[in-house]
C-alpha cells in the first residue's frame, strides 16, 4: 500500500538523519539519501465539505434517531473541530468549565496504534460553546476523571467503523465523512467572527497557511462585498456616481 506524501517525507528525514550519524562515525563514506528528491504525489486532494450549521443540526437529527449518544458525540466534534483519534482519548479529566468551559486536547489515540502524543505534540484547549456544553456535561455525568469522556451508550471505546455503522452513514452522512467534522467546525468558527489567529489555536494547527484554507473556503469579505455589487439591479454602475444628480 503506497505511502502518503508526507509519510515518506518523515520516513526520508529519519532515514537521513541515520546516515548522517553513519557518516560521523565512519561507518560510511557519503549519506545515500542525500540529494534525493521525494517526488510529488500526483494523487488528487480530498477536498474538504463542511456542513453549514443549519446542515449540522439536521443531520443531528438524523443520527439522533439511530443512537442519541453516538448522535452528541458528532455533534460535539462540528462544535470543537476535535480529530477522531483526539476524541477517543479525551477523559473526563480533560472537560474543564473554570475559567471558561473547554476540552483539554493532550494525546492522541489512532485505532490500531495506540495512545501517542497530538499530532504536532502540542496540547491545546477547544472551547465549548452553549450548544454542547450540556452535552460534554451529560458523557461526564457519574463518570471517574481518568474514563473515557466521548463513549458509546455503554461506555464503550469509540470505533470508526462501529459508529458509521450504527448512524447508516452512507445515508446520514450527506456524502461527507467524519473528518467534515473537524472543518464544519473550523468554517463555524470564521462564519462567526472568531479571528484566524484563535483559531488556528483552537485547530491545533501548526502553520496559519492551513487555517487560511477555510477562509479561501468560505471566501472574503471582497468576494462578499464584490457578489452583492454583482447582484445589484440593472445599470448599477457604483462608485462616486452614484452622489451625482444629473442636470
Amino acid at each position: 500500500m503506497p505511502l502518503e506524501y508526507a509519510s515518506v517525507v518523515r520516513c526520508r528525514a529519519s532515514l537521513s538523519t541515520f546516515f548522517s550519524w553513519c557518516v560521523r562515525e565512519n561507518l560510511i563514506v557519503h549519506n545515500p539519501v542525500t540529494g534525493v528528491q521525494v517526488p510529488k504525489s500526483s494523487k488528487e486532494r480530498t477536498e474538504m465539505h463542511p456542513f453549514t450549521e443549519a446542515e449540522l443540526e439536521r443531520h443531528f437529527e438524523l443520527w439522533a434517531e439511530r443512537d442519541p449518544v453516538l448522535a452528541d458525540v458528532l455533534l460535539i466534534l462540528g462544535w470543537t473541530g476535535l480529530r477522531w483519534a483526539e476524541a477517543r482519548a479525551l477523559t473526563v479529566a480533560d472537560f474543564v468549565e473554570v475559567p471558561t468551559p473547554g476540552l483539554l486536547v493532550r494525546r492522541s489515540d489512532p485505532e490500531g496504534v495506540g495512545r501517542k502524543a497530538t499530532k504536532g505534540r502540542n496540547s491545546r484547549r477547544v472551547p465549548l460553546a452553549n450548544r454542547v456544553l450540556p452535552l460534554v456535561r451529560e458523557l461526564a455525568h457519574g463518570k471517574a476523571p481518568h474514563d473515557l469522556l466521548l463513549t458509546t451508550a455503554r461506555g464503550g471505546k469509540l470505533h470508526r467503523s462501529t459508529v458509521l455503522r450504527a448512524l447508516a452513514w452512507p445515508m446520514t452522512g450527506g456524502g461527507r465523512r467524519l473528518h467534515d467534522l473537524r472543518h464544519t467546525a473550523a468554517c463555524l468558527w470564521l462564519s462567526r467572527g472568531v479571528d484566524p489567529g484563535t483559531v488556528q489555536a483552537w485547530c491545533g494547527h501548526e502553520s496559519i497557511a492551513t487555517t487560511n484554507r477555510y477562509l479561501h473556503f468560505l471566501g472574503t469579505g471582497a468576494d462578499r462585498a464584490g457578489l452583492d455589487r454583482l447582484n445589484r439591479g440593472a445599470g448599477y454602475a457604483g462608485g462616486t456616481r452614484d452622489a451625482v444628480t444629473p442636470e
